[in-house]
């Protein structure tokens, strides 16, 4: 999984980093949605749902290494750096919206 998020195969993110507008703007004050239907909103919680997945097989995949029961330490570091890289994607994301938060912030009316 080299895009647990995924930034890198698209979703309408252009490259600056936004999705543009449709004309006509939001239709009755609705958010509006991916191609794919989905808001927002639902693709973010479905992304932190699966870094935590990524997190507790890799939290499991050690404790089994640690009492024994697993000998293959190749697939527990494989299942580590999955949920480090989730984790940094993540993280990288709320940085970039903080900025953003931040720049709206300073906008004046």
């Amino acid at each position: 999984m080299s895009d647990p998020l995924g930034f890198i195969q698209g979703g309408g993110i252009n490259r600056a980093g936004f999705i543009p507008p449709r004309p006509g703007g939001f239709p009755g004050g609705q958010a509006e949605q991916a191609a794919d239907g989905k808001s927002f909103k639902d693709t973010l919680l479905e992304t932190l749902d699966e870094a935590n997945r990524l997190q507790q097989e890799a939290t499991r995949a050690v404790e089994e290494l640690q009492t024994g029961q697993r000998q293959d330490v190749e697939n527990v570091l494989l299942a580590t750096t999955k949920a480090d890289n989730a984790f940094r994607m993540l993280q990288s994301l709320r940085n970039r919206m903080m900025e953003a938060y931040d720049e709206i912030k300073q906008m004046r009316t």
